[in-house]
């Protein structure tokens, strides 16, 4: 499973071209010659970039969802609006397309923030919101999620 490690500091230029960081680069050198996929994320104003080999595996899930359920089909046809896939050009450069960049309000300070085994591309001001934003609430969500409360495997 990949494991990404990394927050970025980086800029997007005129054309949405987003140069990766060597560091980052180098964790997605196994995963960069099959592609990516690029989406809006669901629960914030900011992009997922998934290596195709999760996209799949996430794609599995989603297309055992019944079709013929009409909150599947609007989830489905939700959670894939706006879905591209992209590759890493020789320089090491993604290309965002306008329209994913305009649903994140990214110009040009962005910041790339590894979650696992996907990469999220923030407005570096949303971003700087988010995480102060979350700062108060966040021992109360690493206690309900992580503090071992319903389960005997806790991490601390």
């Amino acid at each position: 499973m990949l494991n990404l490690i990394g927050t970025y500091h980086c800029k997007a230029d005129s054309k949405g071209r987003v140069m990766v960081p060597a560091d980052l680069k180098k964790q997605l050198a196994t995963v960069a010659p099959s592609g990516f996929v690029i989406k809006r994320a669901v629960f914030q104003p900011c992009l997922e970039l998934y290596p195709m080999e999760e996209w799949q595996q996430l794609m599995q899930k989603v297309s055992g969802l019944n079709r013929f359920n009409r909150k599947n089909n609007d989830f489905i046809r939700r959670f894939t609006a706006g879905v591209r896939t992209v590759e890493m050009d020789t320089a090491g450069r993604l290309n965002i397309p306008r329209d994913l960049m305009d649903f994140a309000g990214i110009h040009k300070e962005i910041v790339v923030s590894s979650a696992i085994s996907i990469v999220e591309i923030w407005d570096k001001n949303k971003y700087e919101k988010a995480i102060d934003d979350a700062a108060n609430d966040f021992a109360d969500l690493a206690e309900e999620v992580m503090g071992g409360a319903n389960d005997d495997n806790g991490i601390s």
